[in-house]
């Protein structure tokens, strides 16, 4: 396609602000709706968890739109133009990850009773402390990313963006509890939905039609999907995001407080893990619109790539020039749904592991009003963490991997108790800190030491036929940024260990979690774990591992009794 293909810096019209405020106005609506409804039912359990009431279809719908967060809506499209389709095998990927979650971990956590994951786990190993922090940092990172891209490509205000989402968030958050989070992510999924589709038939026209499209991609070696190179150096093939993006969003799906706290407001067990796998289809109509989106975009600016032209400053805004209208509203919706999600997470971890412990006699309103004052100081918290990002420059692609850094851990200390039930807490502890010690060290080494091309791989684009442009580029976009001298003084690591696939790192921090957990509570002391086995799935693992290792199951009304003998 020619360089007349170009589109450069637009600004909003009347109508997307208009469709803007529609969004912002039913969002906000909801929360109204269902703080009026349920404004007799003053009590947590129903504020944080929705008084375990509700049924599949909405939770489906909420659990997709909270996890395919900004991020990834920017994010894969951006990936496929420049590495790929491959990027369709995290399918693979997402089937484990729901499998695993509903038959394993959703189970034990629906079974146990508790409204936070972590004050079963954490709470004895002494960390969960870290957890708001986290979460505080990918959600304000999640804010931020998009509108800045938005800013740049659109002109849409960058602090008028950010302040609204937070405000629009805290607001149906607070007054609506879980319910009106779920019901308002269940609209803003088929809005994300609707906003893909025009993407899609926008795209298709702009790059003369599908078979054009695909006769395109093809020619740039973008359908190119199944690679089974083993090499862990490589970024994607069909390990990497197989396994590795297994282990990256189980850390995500199977233990995170966002993930479960949806699943336990179902009315049953039953209901919760339909919920799981009717969230499965919607990843994959998510999944499959990103990436022909990407090779739409790919095929429309086959000739003169934005980025490499220096048309836009960043890889990720190719997108938002190609159909900012119709993204500018996926993006938004996207980000609403996450840090909404974000928000009520944090205030039940808060409530349930800080507050409940020191506040017992709390009555029915006064509990409720503090779920409240929380989702407000933690919508604030998140709307800071926005503005302090604008000052983080080129650490913000940094600060998006340290939520993945933590899963890996995260996923290895609640597989110790779950399936390894006779490790204490001293186990979990060493093994949660030697977890997080190796993946930032791998991680931080990899943003340090950039992985070469010849591990990434990114495809060629080109700018021949860009306006005032001469150049003909058919470098990878990592090629220009590529400094020889800098290569030559590169730790030993830099192209070994440091370059490892950014998907493993996850499941490193997993095995080191499990590895050193295991080897710790061996060397420390004999647990003895009394399991009832009606809550838990380790009572079918009732079995003798070593001589210090004896874990023996027992019916009764607890669901967990730990004696610790040194």
């Amino acid at each position: 396609l020619s360089g007349d293909n170009v589109k450069y810096v637009g600004m909003f019209q009347i109508w997307d602000y208009v469709v803007f405020a529609c969004l912002f106005v039913v969002s906000s609506g909801i929360g109204v709706f269902f703080a009026v409804k349920e404004r007799k039912k003053a009590s947590s359990r129903e504020f944080l968890v929705a008084g375990r009431q509700m049924t599949c279809g909405p939770v489906a719908l909420s659990l997709t739109a909270s996890f395919m967060s900004a991020v990834t809506v920017l994010g894969a499209p951006s990936d496929v133009y420049r590495f790929g389709a491959s990027y369709i095998l995290f399918g693979v990927a997402y089937t484990a990850v729901v499998v695993a979650t509903a038959e394993l971990f959703v189970p034990v956590f629906y079974r146990s009773g508790i409204t936070s994951t972590y004050e079963v786990i954490l709470t004895r190993v002494g960390l969960h402390c870290l957890l708001p922090i986290f979460q505080i940092l990918y959600t304000g990172v999640v804010v931020y990313a998009p509108a800045l891209a938005l800013n740049q490509v659109t002109g849409f205000n960058l602090w008028g963006s950010i302040f609204s989402t937070g405000i629009v968030c805290t607001f149906y958050c607070t007054l609506g509890g879980l319910k009106a989070v779920v019901w308002t992510d269940a609209f803003q999924m088929v809005v994300m939905v609707v906003g893909f589709l025009v993407v899609l038939i926008q795209g298709g026209k702009s790059a003369g039609g599908l078979e054009a499209m695909w006769e395109t991609a093809k020619a740039g070696d973008r359908l190119k999907v199944f690679d089974f190179d083993p090499d862990p150096l490589r970024r994607h093939t069909f390990w990497t995001l197989s396994i590795g993006g297994t282990f990256t969003w189980l850390g995500v799906y199977g233990v995170n407080q966002s993930t479960v706290q949806r699943c336990i407001s179902c009315k049953t067990e039953t209901q919760a893990r339909l919920a799981l796998y009717l969230n499965l289809l919607g990843l994959f109509v998510i999944l499959f619109c990103a990436v022909l989106s990407g090779l739409m975009m790919y095929a429309f600016y086959a000739s003169c790539d934005p980025w490499t032209a220096q048309i836009v400053s960043a890889p990720d805004q190719p997108y938002c020039l190609f159909s900012y209208s119709a993204m500018a509203d996926c993006l938004f919706i996207a980000t609403l749904s996450t840090v909404a999600a974000s928000i009520s997470a944090l205030a039940t971890v808060t409530y349930e592991d800080f507050v409940t412990p020191w506040c017992v006699n709390l009555s029915n309103a006064a509990s409720t009003w503090t779920s409240k004052g929380l989702c407000v100081l933690f919508g604030v918290a998140c709307t800071s963490m926005a503005v302090v990002a604008s000052y983080m420059g080129g650490v913000v692609q940094a600060a998006l991997s340290i939520h993945g850094m933590c899963g890996g851990p995260m996923l290895g200390v609640f597989t110790l108790g779950i399936i390894c039930p006779c490790t204490n807490s001293k186990g979990a502890a060493g093994g949660l800190i030697a977890g997080i010690a190796l993946t930032f060290w791998t991680g931080i080494g990899s943003f340090i030491y950039p992985a070469p091309s010849s591990h990434s791989r990114p495809l060629p684009l080109l700018t021949e036929r860009c306006p005032q442009s001469n150049s003909s580029n058919t470098f990878g976009t990592d090629t220009p940024h590529l400094n020889l001298t800098t290569l030559s003084a590169r730790s030993p690591l830099a192209d070994s260990w440091y370059s490892l696939s950014y998907l493993y790192l996850s499941a490193i921090g997993f095995m080191a979690t499990v590895t050193v957990g295991l080897l710790i509570t061996f060397l420390t002391g004999t647990v003895y774990l009394l399991l009832d086995m009606k809550t838990s799935p380790c009572g079918a693992l009732q079995k003798t591992l070593t001589g210090r290792f004896m874990c023996s199951s027992v019916c009764n009304e607890t669901v967990a009794q730990i004696l610790v003998h040194f």
